[in-house]
């Protein structure tokens, strides 16, 4: 890319770049054309619309984020492009909600979701750490994902939910594809769309089968949380809870996956920064997440559109427009962060947006997310100070612009 003109997000071909060479396109849109149109992707079968714009500021993504009776989420999709509102809550529940019913539905998950309601799987965090450690304590090499980042957060969901392990599985190969973006290895022919919603339909069917046996047999666990009420509260219906699940089963799994892999392969490549944290582990665990956050951005963007005319740094928009939330490229801001390509874990402040922007839509389990990241970071690097990996991540092929920027595999030995 040597122009600005030469940038298409919206290609697969952006998309399949390295990291380095993706990011310097945002920061060139950054510096010459900040808020930039493009053409919507094409999902097969979905009428394409007019396209959308690109918000890469740091600046312009708070903006919209904060404002959400000018930039709604309840419109489209999370997608740039518009899918049919039954298919759209179906896969995003309230993220793809507005007030009242955004506050409804957050606000009973929300009531659930706390450090202290949490208190039980917040400590099951280490155990489950410990547990995948454990079993790759005799091996030299191991393949990353599978053995560490996939598992992980995977357990934890269904730990919390009350899932038995006997159906990780089951959630693992329907998450990979919801989230595959059409990757071919994770599909068996080329009804990506109907393949995308019957893995949703098998979340569905699992946990509402769990939630009734939950009715009958309540247990210490999320779900049944969700679907009994105490005196003068709501709960979920078996549509919202479905939705929900595959909401926590996607976002909640995914992020961490992703977050996990690209942390170990930023550590690999600035070995001074992994030695600095395993000799610094009580002061710097905290401050290494945020970075690999902000680095990572395992979240690409989020949609928003406009509820009337509005200006957006000096850019005059239409009732209906559509726009685009980058936060990598927001996390990147030259104006905010003082040399922003470079991996430092020391990085203070770090105001990134690796969980969204502030308002209604910050992502609601960042405390469970940061949690999980601290612990499987100072339990590897306390048995493993020498951990390293051996190649390159081989990232997801999406078949366009892609909602997390997945890592497949990722070759790793545990000592020198």
């Amino acid at each position: 890319m040597t122009t600005v003109d030469d940038i298409d997000i919206t290609d697969k071909a952006f998309w399949t770049q390295p990291l380095e060479d993706r990011q310097a396109g945002f920061a060139l849109l950054r510096r010459e054309r900040p808020i930039a149109f493009f053409p919507e992707p094409d999902f097969g079968g979905i009428p394409v619309g007019p396209g959308y714009w690109a918000l890469t500021k740091h600046a312009d993504v708070l903006e919209v984020s904060k404002t959400p009776e000018v930039w709604c989420s309840g419109r489209g999709s999370t997608s740039p492009t518009d899918f049919p509102p039954e298919m759209m809550e179906f896969f995003g529940s309230f993220i793809v909600m507005d007030d009242p019913r955004h506050a409804r539905l957050r606000g009973i998950v929300s009531r659930r979701f706390t450090p202290k309601s949490l208190e039980k799987v917040l400590l099951d965090v280490q155990k489950i750490a410990s547990e995948l450690v454990d079993g790759i304590a005799d091996r030299d090499e191991i393949d990353f994902v599978q053995e560490i980042s996939a598992p992980f957060p995977l357990l934890i969901i269904c730990d919390m939910m009350g899932i038995p392990r006997s159906e990780y599985q089951t959630v693992l190969d329907a998450t990979n594809k919801i989230l595959g973006g059409g990757d071919p290895e994770f599909f068996s022919g080329e009804d990506f769309m109907g393949e995308v919603v019957g893995a949703a339909m098998t979340l569905v069917q699992l946990v509402n089968e769990l939630a009734e046996f939950k009715r009958k047999t309540p247990g210490d666990d999320l779900t049944t949380q969700l679907i009994n009420a105490e005196v003068d509260d709501d709960v979920l219906t078996p549509q919202e809870l479905g939705s929900f699940f595959i909401l926590l089963a996607v976002a909640g799994n995914d992020t961490t996956r992703t977050a996990l892999s690209h942390g170990m392969h930023y550590l690999t490549q600035n070995p001074d920064q992994k030695a600095d944290w395993a000799a610094n582990l009580d002061t710097l665990t905290t401050s290494a997440v945020e970075e690999i956050v902000r680095y990572a951005a395992p979240v690409v963007f989020m949609r928003r559109t406009a509820t009337r005319d509005t200006v957006l740094s000096g850019h005059e928009f239409s009732e209906g427009d559509k726009v685009v939330m980058f936060y990598g490229s927001a996390s990147r801001d030259e104006d905010v962060f003082e040399d922003p390509d470079r991996f430092d874990i020391r990085r203070t402040p770090n105001p990134h947006l690796g969980f969204g922007g502030p308002g209604p839509h910050f992502c609601l389990g960042a405390h469970l997310a940061r949690r999980e990241l601290s612990v499987m970071f100072r339990t590897l690097l306390e048995r493993f100070p020498d951990i390293h990996a051996t190649g390159d991540p081989v990232l997801l092929d999406p078949q366009g612009l892609p909602l997390v920027t997945g890592v497949k595999r990722l070759p790793v030995r545990l000592s020198a």
